[in-house]
C-alpha cells in the first residue's frame, strides 16, 4: 500500500511500515509531505492511538464539542500536543518552536515535493518599451 505521497518519495522502510499498518498510517501521514523512517512512524502511530484512546474516553461527546478551544478535554489537549511533538521529530532533532514555524517548515516540504508535478508558474509579460519619440 502506497501512501499519497509521490512514488519516488516512498522509501521502502516506509513501504514495509505502511503494510504492518495501512489503516492507522494513512490517517496519521496522509498529509506528510515526505516519508519519514520507521523510527519516528512508529512514534506518531503510538501518539495517534493515544488521541483515539483518550477521546474513547468521551463516547457521549461529539468531535465538535471535543475540539472547542474553550471546553476541550485537558487530556486531549496534552494528547495531541504528544502527537504534535512526534510528528515534528520526523523532521526535525527538536520540536518547532511556534506553530507558525511547523506549518512554514511543512508547507515548504510540500512545495518541493509537489514542484515537479505542477506546472511551471506562467510568466508575466512585461510592458512593452514606448518607441523613441520621433524629434
Amino acid at each position: 500500500m502506497r501512501t499519497r505521497h509521490h512514488p519516488s518519495k516512498v522509501t521502502p522502510a516506509a513501504e514495509a511500515t505502511n503494510s504492518a499498518t495501512p489503516a492507522l498510517w494513512s490517517t496519521t501521514t496522509s498529509s506528510f509531505p515526505a516519508a519519514p523512517t520507521p523510527k519516528p512512524v512508529a512514534a506518531v502511530e503510538a501518539k495517534a492511538r493515544q488521541v483515539l484512546a483518550v477521546r474513547a474516553e468521551f463516547p457521549t461527546e461529539s468531535l465538535a464539542t471535543l475540539y472547542d478551544p474553550l471546553t476541550m478535554p485537558p487530556a486531549l489537549v496534552k494528547a495531541h500536543q504528544e502527537l504534535d511533538r512526534a510528528v515534528d521529530l520526523c523532521y526535525r532533532s527538536a520540536a518547532f518552536p511556534t506553530e507558525l514555524s511547523r506549518l512554514e517548515f511543512l508547507f515548504e516540504q510540500y512545495r518541493q515535493l509537489a514542484a515537479p508535478l505542477l506546472p511551471p508558474p506562467p510568466v508575466p509579460k512585461g510592458r512593452r518599451k514606448a518607441a523613441p519619440a520621433a524629434e
